[in-house]
């Protein structure tokens, strides 16, 4: 099952509400770009990340949050509870899914140091990760959305973190 397979399986299409909404939200973002280059406050380069990180954190909040079917309230608070898993009962799955998960806010690493126009130490992108995916377990747990679980902090985290450190890798050669 490919990216897109997964992603429609298990999310709704945004109602018109939501469309809406983040349309309203991201038009306030533009703006205020825009602003901020006329005054030249920021490069093209941050608006267009800054743009891009909005847009895509839009997308991962509705995919993992606010398109999900409310299902019954889940949480297990057990740490690292899938590699037991994937070691001891050879659960290809949920390696599948934990590789998933530590991808899902690479993105939003490389464009961190970018909207910052800064290299970035490998902790702030540590800990952008863990409040951005601390932000969408609670969400999941409040709205009834998914499975609050530790492990998916550490794996976006880490995803977020390494992409961090990579465009901070890039952007110190650069100089």
């Amino acid at each position: 099952m490919d990216l897109y397979q997964i992603f429609i399986t298990h999310n709704r299409a945004w109602t018109v509400r939501e469309v809406i909404g983040f349309s309203i939200l991201f038009t306030i973002a533009i703006l205020t770009a825009l602003y901020l280059l006329h005054n030249k406050k920021i490069k093209p380069s941050q608006a267009i990340s800054g743009l891009l990180l909005l847009l895509f954190l839009g997308i991962v909040f509705g995919s993992t949050v606010f398109t999900r079917m409310p299902m019954e309230r889940k949480y297990n608070l057990e740490l690292f509870w899938s590699w037991k898993a994937v070691f001891l009962n050879h659960s290809r799955e949920l390696l599948k899914e934990n590789l998933l998960n530590c991808i899902l806010l690479f993105p939003m690493g490389l464009l961190l140091p970018v909207t910052f126009n800064r290299r970035l130490s490998w902790w702030k992108g540590l800990l952008a990760g863990v409040i951005v995916s601390g932000m969408i377990e609670t969400f999941q747990l409040i709205f009834c959305r998914g499975l609050f679980e530790w492990d998916d902090i550490v794996h976006n985290s880490l995803g977020c973190m390494a992409g961090c450190i990579m465009i901070s890798t890039v952007l110190k050669r650069k100089k």
